[in-house]
């Protein structure tokens, strides 16, 4: 069998970053064909905008926002990121384990190169945000993938977890709200992931840039709130929150017990260090952002057009015959189940392309978030409502008569 470089693993990864299916696209849109992207969760091009007081932020403070900040981010936007995180209840956090960076997925690559040798593993979802994956490869690591149940409203099969854990395992990466299915995990679940990695001393992992984009009057509870005796490491960020995903401005925070982490919080700040700082006027915004929770609430409730839009493609994909999709209870995409039998599905890559040429919309087939079975894909539900409906009204159309065998 022919072993992969670590260059060839990647690509085998990336689904979503690149692939046939984006190339298509891109070839497409060259040649002047318009494509509805519902690809990637980017607010600006479906009209949403920032918050007035974040750009107000960032326009009154850009002069004062030149040249580079401390390595690990500018003090006002690390002391909010700490009352931030503190009021969510996560444990011991000290302004010194603060990272800011270009991003989440920044920071995702820097802490698992910090932390992984070869042969090393991680436990990461499945279906998952494809970067965990890349970034722990990129590292030399291998991710195992464990299964996130749809039966059981896309939270993490326990006993799957347990059965995958080995003497290589170094942590357990938890997506909550969950990227690409828009679960939410209850308290009682994250307490089981975190009894699996007390039992195991693995580290936990926690991706919760969602935290803010939860719907019908839930609540969002840091995992790292409940394992004070474990290493924990936090990334959040204003992108999706805050309507500014081009901005590049996220964080990680390390809580919890940092005894025994001394190599691994050197090696965080060493990467840290060799990349200088991240975007020192994103940054600034970043006080301004957390004094500014409630901006976009108003999106999330009975009437706004996040909550309304979530409500339409959730019927109108089931209304499709063949498809069924769960309802998402935080962020904006859906990950919806074709009938594999129904239309003699083989490869989900081919269902994509094939309806990207016939229909000029893009989405991301499962395997792009590394699930194996090939009947899933993900919806990016940011478009206006009419805009949903046309998109929904081709993809019944296209399956109609479509069928891969």
């Amino acid at each position: 069998m022919r072993t992969l470089s670590k260059s060839s693993k990647l690509d085998h990864i990336c689904y979503d970053i690149r692939g046939p299916v984006m190339e298509e696209a891109n070839r497409m849109a060259e040649m002047g064909e318009e494509i509805l992207k519902l690809n990637i969760g980017n607010p600006a091009p479906f009209g949403f905008r920032a918050p007035q007081p974040v750009l107000d932020a960032i326009s009154g403070q850009l002069t004062e926002t030149e040249g580079y900040s401390d390595s690990k981010g500018l003090p006002a936007a690390r002391h909010a990121i700490l009352h931030y995180e503190a009021s969510k209840g996560i444990p011991n956090l000290d302004i010194r384990d603060i990272y800011t960076g270009n991003g989440v997925s920044e920071l995702i690559t820097l802490s698992m190169q910090a932390l992984l040798n070869s042969g090393d593993e991680m436990l990461v979802p499945a279906p998952d945000y494809p970067l965990w994956t890349a970034s722990v490869t990129l590292a030399g690591g291998t991710a195992v993938h464990y299964i996130c149940d749809e039966q059981s409203n896309w939270y993490p099969d326990i006993e799957d977890m347990r059965r995958k854990i080995t003497p290589k395992t170094k942590g357990i990466v938890v997506i909550n709200p969950n990227n690409p299915t828009g679960a939410l995990y209850p308290k009682e679940l994250l307490e089981q992931i975190v009894q699996l990695a007390r039992e195991h001393e693995l580290i936990l992992f926690a991706d919760e840039i969602y935290d803010r984009l939860v719907m019908d009057g839930k609540t969002h509870t840091s995992i790292a709130s409940l394992a004070p005796d474990l290493l924990c490491v936090t990334y959040n960020g204003l992108s999706k929150s805050h309507l500014i995903a081009g901005y590049r401005c996220g964080w990680m925070c390390v809580s919890g017990n940092k005894d025994g982490a001394k190599g691994y919080m050197e090696g965080l700040n060493l990467l840290s260090s060799m990349r200088l700082c991240s975007n020192v006027p994103a940054q600034s915004v970043i006080p301004t952002a957390l004094a500014n929770l409630n901006t976009t609430k108003e999106l999330l409730v009975p009437g706004g057009r996040i909550y309304e839009q979530r409500e339409y493609i959730t019927r109108a994909l089931n209304d499709i015959p063949g498809v069924t999709a769960v309802k998402p209870e935080a962020a904006f995409y859906i990950f919806p189940r074709l009938d594999r039998k129904k239309f003699g599905l083989v490869d989900d890559e081919r269902f994509a392309l094939d309806f990207l040429r016939k229909k000029h919309i893009l989405i991301t087939h499962g395997a792009g978030f590394h699930w194996e079975t090939p009947d899933h894909f993900r919806v990016v539900y940011l478009p206006e409502i009419e805009v949903l409906k046309t998109a929904c009204g081709r993809l019944a159309e296209f399956l109609r008569d479509y069928h891969q065998n």
